[in-house]
């Protein structure tokens, strides 16, 4: 949606150097900007190319304030932060036509709220509560009894099993199945067969959650699922039954968090880290990539970042990889 840049400065904070009546389209890189595009650079050293790109205009820190240049600039206090904000108000889609398309199949005790799209083959069941501004898109199947706030977007083929509970201003990319059953067993010991334990709880994700793609999340076994406000989890990441994850917690690709793990509040979880069951991770830590956590362990330490299997601080990490060098160094040459 085209705006000018002095609407975009009010909107987000900044103010504009140079001309605010000129018209920016969408949002690039310096590399491929574009007539109308808005950049941003976040350094001295990268604002000259990006001055000299056909952008329409940069974002830039106060270091740009008295840049030489006939390109205007939007300065703010954080450009990349101001730069992801503009983004979101380019790309509103709040003025397009919000319509049921013919083909949805959804439920006459349904409840759904003002300005809501439901696109082509969606399926929501009986009792399904949909706030205003949501979208949901197609081929996504809905449960009975599943609460979606206001301004939420489900992508195509999300699954959402009954019961479950978003907030406000959720968004779940493709192929997400939410609330499903967790993988929890009980075996006999006579037969040597394995039955399931009952996976009845339930799942609820707080208010600006974001959920990959074909991630999974499982309800509860007899109590809940949770997923705090603000938290942002990547494609391919399973949540299993009774995890608690924190506020602003983020969760890098192909992790997998088992049964009743807890992950506290400002967590950064990297890519294939491995959580087994009922471990701590406290508020802050730092899980690098690869990382193993086994069963009922704690991870504690604000800003600190483990490493390795089992994970560990990651100077202790590295110490042992050296150690490990030395002595195999040691071991050839004998």
């Amino acid at each position: 949606m085209k705006q000018t840049l002095g609407s975009l400065a009010e909107k987000l904070g900044g103010r504009v150097l140079g001309n605010g009546a000129i018209s920016v389209l969408n949002v690039a890189s310096v590399t491929f900007a574009a007539p109308g595009s808005l950049v941003f650079v976040e350094d001295l050293k990268n604002l000259e190319r990006a001055l000299a790109s056909p952008a329409a205009a940069v974002i830039a820190g106060e270091f740009a304030a008295n840049a030489d240049g006939s390109k205007p600039l939007l300065i703010s206090s954080q450009p990349r932060l101001t730069f992801a904000r503009a983004a979101r108000l380019l790309n509103d889609r709040g003025n397009l036509q919000r319509v049921v398309h013919p083909s949805a199949v959804v439920s006459a005790s349904a409840r759904i709220g003002i300005n809501v799209a439901i696109e082509a083959r969606a399926v929501l069941g009986e009792n399904v509560r949909l706030g205003d501004g949501t979208t949901i898109g197609a081929g996504c199947v809905i449960g009975d009894d599943v609460e979606v706030g206001a301004d939420c977007r489900l992508d195509a083929n999300v699954t959402i099993y009954s019961g479950t509970t978003l907030g406000d201003r959720v968004i779940v990319q493709a192929g997400a199945v939410l609330g499903s059953e967790g993988f929890g067993y009980v075996r006999d010991s006579e037969t040597g067969r394995y039955e399931q334990f009952p996976q009845v709880g339930r799942l609820v994700i707080e208010d600006d959650v974001e959920v990959g793609a074909n991630s999974t999340i499982d309800r509860g076994a007899l109590d809940e699922t949770r997923i705090r406000r603000g938290t942002k989890i990547d494609n391919l990441v399973h949540v299993g039954h009774n995890v608690q994850i924190g506020e602003d917690v983020v969760i890098a690709a192909q992790t997998g968090l088992s049964g009743s793990a807890i992950v506290e509040d400002n967590v950064i979880i990297g890519g294939q880290v491995g959580i087994a069951d009922h471990v701590r991770v406290e508020e802050g830590a730092i899980l690098g990539a690869q990382s193993g956590i086994p069963s009922r362990k704690v991870i504690r330490g604000k800003g600190v970042v483990f490493w390795g299997t089992p994970a560990r601080p990651i100077r202790e990490y590295l110490k042992e990889l050296a150690f490990l060098s030395r002595a195999a160094r040691k071991d050839s040459r004998r």
